[in-house]
C-alpha cells in the first residue's frame, strides 16, 4: 500500500496515515474515522453499520453460512480492483487486461465492470469535477469519501460506484450524507445523486432516453430526495451516538526502518 518513494500513498488510504519522519514511524489510524485539522470525524459507512440489514441479509447469511466472510472479502477485493482501475482511467492511463507477458491482470468479472464504466464515460461524456474526494460535515460531524462528482447535461451529479450484486437502502442514505457535506463545503450545490451500479440487470440504453443506463449498468437514483434520506441518516447517527458517546479512533505504530544490531 505504501509504494516506493516516501510520500506515494494510495488516495484511499492516505487519510489513515500519519507519518513521523523525525522518529521514522508511521501511525495507521482507525479506518472508521477521518482526521481534519487534528479533529476526528466518524465515517459515514461506520455510522451506517447501525442501519438494519433486513430479512434479505439474514436469509443470505443463512444460505452461505460459514462462507459469508470469504464471499464478502472476495466482493470487497473485486470492488477495490474496479475502483483502482477507474481512478487510473480518469487520470488518462491506458487500462490493460492482458499484461506484456500475456497474463490477465483482472478476472473476467472485474474486467467486465471496468468495460461498463468505460461505456458509461464514453457514451455520456461527463465533465469530471472531483474523484475520490474526502467530504466533511462540520455541522453534523461526520466524513466520507465520494467516488465521483460530475456534470452531465448541465446537472451536477454526486455518484458512488457499486459493484455489489444488489443495492441496499443504506446506500441512499450514504449518498445523501455526502451531498449534505458537499453542499456545506461548496457554493455550487449537488443537483442529483445516484449509484453507478456496474452489476445492474439493464439490457441496454433507455428507449425513452430518460435514464442513464447501458447493458449491465445504470445510474440508480433513490426514490426519496436528498433531504428525506438525510433525515433518516440523522436518526441512524443518533443510534450510533448512543453506543459511541465520545467516539475516538485507535491507532497502531510501525517503524519505517529496521536494522540488525551489529553489537548485540
Amino acid at each position: 500500500m505504501i509504494e516506493k518513494g516516501h510520500s506515494i500513498y494510495k488516495k484511499s488510504i492516505k487519510r489513515l496515515l500519519e507519518v513521523d519522519h523525525e522518529n521514522k514511524q508511521v501511525n495507521f489510524l482507525d479506518n472508521r474515522f477521518y482526521n481534519r485539522n487534528g479533529e476526528y470525524y466518524p465515517s459515514v459507512t461506520s455510522i451506517l453499520q447501525y442501519f438494519p440489514k433486513g430479512k434479505f441479509f439474514e436469509n443470505w447469511l443463512k444460505d452461505v453460512g460459514h462462507n459469508a466472510d470469504i464471499i464478502a472479502r472476495r466482493a470487497a477485493d473485486e470492488g477495490t480492483q474496479v475502483h483502482d482501475a477507474i481512478e487510473r482511467y480518469l487520470l488518462g492511463e491506458k487500462i490493460l487486461w492482458i499484461d506484456e507477458n500475456g497474463y490477465s491482470k483482472y478476472s473476467l468479472d472485474v474486467w467486465k465492470m471496468i468495460l461498463k464504466f468505460h461505456e458509461f464515460w464514453s457514451t455520456y461524456k461527463p465533465t469530471l469535477i472531483e474523484s475520490e474526494i474526502h467530504l466533511f460535515s462540520t455541522q453534523y460531524i461526520y466524513a466520507g469519501t465520494c467516488d465521483l462528482v460530475v456534470e452531465i447535461n448541465g446537472k451536477k451529479w454526486l455518484l458512488d460506484i457499486k459493484t455489489s450484486n444488489s443495492l441496499h437502502t443504506s446506500y441512499d442514505l450514504q449518498l445523501s450524507a455526502y451531498a449534505q457535506a458537499w453542499n456545506e463545503l461548496y457554493e455550487e450545490k449537488i443537483d442529483r445523486i445516484g449509484i453507478l451500479w456496474l452489476k445492474s440487470s439493464k439490457r441496454g440504453k433507455d428507449k425513452k432516453d430518460e435514464k442513464i443506463q447501458g447493458k449491465g449498468w445504470e445510474i440508480y437514483e433513490p426514490e426519496k430526495n436528498i433531504e428525506e434520506n438525510f433525515k433518516i441518516f440523522q436518526y441512524i447517527y443518533e443510534l450510533y451516538k448512543l453506543e459511541h458517546p465520545n467516539p475516538t479512533p485507535t491507532s497502531e505504530q510501525f517503524p519505517t526502518e529496521i536494522q540488525i544490531d551489529p553489537n548485540p
